[in-house]
């Protein structure tokens, strides 16, 4: 992994699973946000109806690798009640900078007494997503909060229901790997009487990107100023 910004799947999941590939994942993430921030790379940050940005850097067949920014100075704010959802894809997430907290809910069927329906999220490449509802009803038990901060990886398998919780006051950041599983669906629990509804992921102007690109740069090299 050299600062030029190139990314490889394969020796980031690597360094992170083990520690024991040569290299800092941050050094190819810092060589990435330098050249977005300087205009060399083409990309357009997405705003996540989750509440932050991401920059998806390599997109590879089932495999995707994306920088997750959230807080002052990105123009997206952790929402105030996290929905609690669940990957159709393994997330492997390097904490870059900032603390971001996970926390596990376990489901469990429950047709007498549920508390949520399950809704299927179906992504379109225009950058809508559809929440559909199913038949599923659901009984939801929160965990207990697991928090990672700076330098920390964390791992979350697919189907895995959890909600992920970040300060209004602390910027963060994290370097996220994702292995898309066949058959699977993204899923979030809603109301149990909610209807099927469509959220947009909308692109960033250039300039937006470059400063968000340029402010996150700075962070991980440790200047905390805005």
């Amino acid at each position: 992994m050299s600062p030029s910004g190139v990314m490889d799947y394969d020796k980031l999941e690597h360094a992170l699973r083990d520690g024991s590939a040569p290299g800092d994942p941050r050094e190819a993430v810092a060589g990435a946000l330098d050249e977005i921030a300087s205009g060399k790379r083409d990309l357009r940050a997405v705003q996540h109806p989750l509440g932050f940005l991401c920059l998806p850097l390599v997109r590879d067949g089932e495999r995707g690798v994306c920088v997750h920014l959230f807080g002052s100075g990105t123009g997206a704010e952790p929402t105030a009640a996290p929905p609690v959802h669940a990957h159709s894809w393994e997330l492997r997430s390097h904490v870059l900078y900032g603390r971001v907290a996970n926390v596990p809910v376990r489901v469990r069927e429950e047709a007498s007494k549920p508390t949520h329906r399950v809704f299927e999220v179906h992504s379109d490449p225009t950058g809508v997503d559809e929440l559909r509802p199913t038949e599923r009803l659901v009984h939801s038990e929160r965990g207990p909060e697991h928090t990672s901060s700076g330098g920390e990886t964390y791992t979350l398998p697919a189907g895995e229901f959890h909600s992920t919780l970040v300060s209004r006051d602390e910027p963060a950041a994290t370097l996220v790997l994702g292995l898309s599983l066949p058959g699977r669906s993204d899923l979030i629990l809603g109301p149990l009487q909610g209807h099927g509804h469509s959220t947009v992921r909308r692109l960033c102007g250039a300039g937006h990107t470059q400063r968000t690109a340029r402010a996150a740069l700075r962070r991980v090299h440790g200047d905390q100023r805005e």
